[in-house]
């Protein structure tokens, strides 16, 4: 029972935790720069369409067509009554405006229309305007102050007359340009309907028709029907439109929101845990897993983890490395200082003599080390700075056998290399490479005896790996020595191996050079192990494989 309760206690406690991680990650995702620029991306993209969309609404053919049908059959009606009730005279028929204006102010002009009947050379002859007696009110601002909304409404139909006019034809642009003088003169001319729209006196659209008045095949003036009420029927589509828009940006936002949380958040909370990474001196630290996502974003964290893993591992590495030099260092300095202490209370030549030669090899041996610890500190740096070019791996080894032999560090019977490879081109980096084969040679001469001989050889070896079809080189570095211990054959190529078969000199190797050599060869895709050789006589052999450059 006593259970029970605190478990009743304990869930409100988590669910509150959880909602409260559930605000923080959404505050996160919401107000990131990353979640605004999926929303404004998508908004721009939303607010192109809509005013591409209203800027097709203010030029639609069919509105438009529709209105000027409709003036035409109202202009047709006026221009037969005028005909025969106003034209007078044959065979030469003239128009009587007196007799047009009384017809005009007895025919019905609804609200927002107006007819005006002009004589020859465009002579206004009648208006309804002016029949009924319509006044227009226009309000102005206060003296002295501009009018702010009248600069807005301009600027919208500027926007709005630039954006439609990538809507229009060449013949629909030319209408929009043509005035109602222009008008009346194309139609008394041609004696066709002509139809325009144009702006009025206060820059509202005004949709006109104009028909000749030509009885008897003589034109003798015009009757223009006018309508007012194109902007406001426009208005009313832009005003219905307005609810789906406004339903589009709601889906686009709350999409965005969506798309917010399944991206920026993530990527926040990786971009989190890579601080704390660093801020955490080397302690592993725990990392979110969107491993299960499967997309960018959970490529990107198992890119990240390894990143984080790797550099976990090199610090470790570097950790165990600098313990190991220290190790390695203290030997040869206690060594020295064990023996300058005896040395002090040395009686003989003879004792003096050797402790002086303890010392001497312990500092060749300190520095050997150091001089490896040197050149293994700086690989990595090598490796990534130095350019691949193609090396002749016949020509490098050649010349390091004839460096050898110039300079007496090994007889022409005691070194030799075997091969019937013209040339043996790889990608590498000559310089690493080139030390790779000198350590292996120092090492084969240290343990062959005397009359021991150490022999390289060439080989050329077909690809029919799945990983790869090229064909390698394999080189053989064989010596006459004891062998290695079947045990020590992988470890011998851990840092700091340093166990001499009985009889090897003493401080002449720090244990480092294998280390080394693996490295290069792996830096350059290669492979290198060791193996105990049984015939023509017994020894050791170090088998490097390597790809070659086409």
């Amino acid at each position: 029972m006593a259970s029970d309760t605190a478990t009743r206690r304990r869930e409100p406690g988590r669910l509150k935790a959880r909602l409260a991680g559930l605000t923080s990650n959404l505050h996160q995702a919401l107000f990131s720069r990353l979640a605004a620029g999926i929303l404004v991306a998508n908004l721009f993209a939303l607010g192109l369409l809509a005013l591409g969309t209203l800027a097709l609404i203010e030029n639609r053919t069919g509105l438009i067509d529709a209105k000027v049908d409709s003036l035409t059959q109202q202009a047709d009606i006026i221009r037969n009554v005028i005909t025969e009730t106003a034209v007078e005279g044959s065979p030469e028929p003239a128009l009587n405006a007196r007799i047009a204006a009384e017809v005009l102010a007895r025919l019905y002009v609804p609200e927002g229309t107006r007819a005006m009947i002009h004589g020859p050379e465009g002579r206004l002859a009648a208006d309804s305007y002016l029949s009924a007696g319509r006044v227009s009110v226009e309000l102005l601002p206060p003296p002295g102050e501009r009018d702010i909304e009248g600069f807005f409404t301009g600027l919208w139909r500027a926007v709005r007359d630039f954006v439609g006019g990538f809507f229009l034809s060449a013949e629909e642009r030319e209408t929009r340009e043509r005035s109602l003088g222009e008008e009346i003169a194309l139609a008394q001319t041609t004696g066709e309907a002509v139809a325009g729209v144009r702006r009025g006196r206060y820059g509202e659209r005004v949709v006109s028709v104009t028909l000749a008045i030509a009885p008897v095949q003589t034109i003798v003036g015009s009757v223009t029907y006018e309508s007012y009420d194109y902007d406001a029927l426009i208005a009313a589509d832009r005003v219905a439109i307005l609810p789906y828009l406004g339903f589009a940006a709601l889906i686009i936002v709350a999409f965005g929101t969506l798309l917010a949380l399944r991206i920026a958040g993530p990527v926040k909370r990786l971009s989190d845990a890579a601080r704390s990474v660093q801020l955490a001196g080397g302690r592993r630290v725990p990392l979110p897993d969107f491993s299960r996502r499967g997309d960018e974003i959970g490529d990107l964290e198992q890119a990240f983890r390894a990143m984080t893993d790797a550099l976990y591992d090199r610090l470790d590495a570097i950790e165990s490395f600098a313990a190991d030099v220290a190790h390695e260092i203290k030997n040869p300095l206690t060594s020295i200082r064990s023996a300058a202490e005896v040395l002090v209370r040395a009686r003989d030549d003879s004792a003096r003599e050797r402790l002086v030669s303890v010392i001497q090899k312990d500092v060749q041996r300190l520095d050997r080390l150091i001089t490896d610890i040197s050149n293994a500190s700086r690989l990595d740096a090598e490796l990534a700075r130095d350019q691949v070019t193609p090396v002749d791996l016949v020509r490098l080894i050649r010349d390091i056998v004839r460096v050898y032999i110039d300079g007496e560090r090994a007889s022409p019977g005691q070194l030799e290399l075997q091969t019937d490879l013209a040339e043996a081109f790889i990608a590498a980096r000559e310089e690493p490479l080139g030390r790779v084969f000198t350590n292996l040679i120092d090492n084969a001469l240290t343990f062959s005896p005397p009359e021991g001989k150490v022999r390289i050889s060439i080989k050329r070896k077909q690809g029919n790996t799945r990983e790869s079809t090229r064909e390698r080189f394999v080189i053989l570095v064989d010596d006459d020595g004891p062998g290695i211990p079947p045990e020590a054959l992988e470890t011998i190529f851990n840092r700091f191996y340093t166990q001499r078969p009985a009889g090897a000199a003493f401080g002449t190797h720090s244990g480092l050079g294998l280390a080394i050599a693996r490295q290069i060869i792996s830096a350059h895709g290669g492979t290198i192990h060791a193996e105990n050789r049984t015939s023509p006589a017994s020894g050791a052999r170090f088998v490097i494989e390597l790809t070659s450059v086409s």
